[in-house]
């Protein structure tokens, strides 16, 4: 494995913007790359995922490493001090949009597991560069789990070289409460929407939320509020709109997650729907891609057969790995939230050094984690 190579690889991908349902050129690199370091198999799906498979000696398991392509936008009021899409290394550091999430994961697992002796070990591996991540959690991943069923899957976002055995999940609450339209110099004659959800979100802000010793608590956070009709002239609102970002922790579900608003809006009367949102998006290669968008949590004990076998395998590689739990959603909460496939994190920089201004990944963790997902795959498939 080289290093120049390697940095190099991760400086192609950041080069290329790719917002989701854009990621066409770097799938295209990505493809490429696989195809010089000699994989056996390597194709895009119809959904858009890269898929390089290296093959082991006789039977075997089957582990899958999954990257995503898709970063989030550099829009925004804080100006960049050096351009997202250079990919500069400046002294220590991999600059640019995607660098840190994780497109250098991306380049150190496609690099790391093709580096390892075939003859060394028994089953397949199977590489993933996954779009629409930021939008869809898991759901791309899951058509390459239907056609390359793992035995157990390692995700590659941030854990600062640590091991990831859990994570929290997502969900995109949509809440609509519904009142009576009147003209606004009569308000008295009907019932404001916009005040209905006020008294909902107030209450909403002061009710408790259930913790996980592990992932710490789970968060409920406000992120729209529209009302109708727009513009109201002289009108009092009929309908109020409200999104709600939920990050949850293992054993949620969906009723538990929407239980307190609509027990609130009974408490207070108002009329209130509230549900999951639908995303429905279309890949790069025009497949669309539809899920409800509750994405589970999800947590392996500290002693499960696969969390044991990684820290072994980033120990035998010289890393000093600690165990936690994402914070954030990952495509995880397909692969082990719905799938049940014993899944870990491992992948280089903080989850805080996702979606920021000036991003940037240290190069030395960029190879430390190339060595680490080698380390992994050895001691899974080592023979």
């Amino acid at each position: 494995m080289e290093r120049s190579s390697l940095v190099q690889f991760a400086q192609d991908l950041v080069q290329r913007p790719s917002l989701s349902c854009q990621e066409g050129e770097v799938a295209r690199r990505a493809e490429e790359e696989m195809k010089a370091l000699g994989y056996d198999e390597v194709r895009t799906d119809p959904f858009g995922s890269v898929v390089g498979v290296l093959n082991g000696k006789g039977g075997g398991k089957t582990l899958l490493f999954d990257a995503h392509t898709d970063t989030v936008d550099v829009k925004g009021a804080v100006p960049w001090r050096k351009d997202p899409f250079s990919g500069d290394v400046e002294g220590e550091f991999l600059y640019g949009r995607g660098s840190a999430d994780m497109k250098g994961a991306l380049a150190a697992m496609i690099h790391g597991v093709a580096s390892i002796d075939r003859e060394r070990i028994e089953g397949r591996i199977v590489v993933c560069a996954s779009p629409m991540e930021e939008v869809l959690e898991g759901v791309a991943l899951r058509e390459v789990m239907g056609e390359y069923p793992p035995d157990c899957v390692v995700i590659g976002e941030a854990t600062d070289l640590g091991l990831a055995r859990g994570g929290r999940g997502r969900a995109e609450i949509h809440l609509e409460a519904a009142g009576v339209p009147t003209h606004s110099s009569a308000p008295h004659l009907g019932r404001n929407a916009v005040l209905e959800m006020i008294k909902l979100v107030s209450q909403l802000e002061d009710a408790p939320l259930p913790e996980d010793p592990v992932m710490g608590p789970a968060i409920l956070a406000l992120t729209e509020i529209a009302s109708a009709p727009y513009p109201a002239n002289s009108v009092i609102p009929s309908i109020c709109r409200a999104t709600y970002d939920r990050r949850t922790i293992p054993g949620e579900t969906v009723d538990v997650v929407l239980e307190p608003m609509r027990s609130i809006a009974a408490t207070h009367g108002i009329d209130l729907k509230a549900a999951v949102g639908i995303g429905e998006y279309t890949t790069f290669t025009g497949k669309k891609l539809r899920k409800e968008k509750f994405f589970p949590a999800w947590l392996f004990d500290e002693d499960h057969w696969f969390v044991e076998k990684a820290l072994a395998g980033l120990s035998g590689r010289g890393l000093k790995p600690k165990t936690s739990a994402y914070r954030f959603c990952t495509n995880a909460a397909y692969s082990a939230g719905e799938a049940g496939i014993p899944t870990v994190g491992f992948g280089p920089a903080k989850e805080t050094d996702a979606h920021m201004v000036d991003e940037r990944l240290r190069l030395d963790d960029l190879e430390a984690a190339a060595e680490g997902y080698a380390g992994i795959a050895e001691a899974v498939l080592g023979s």
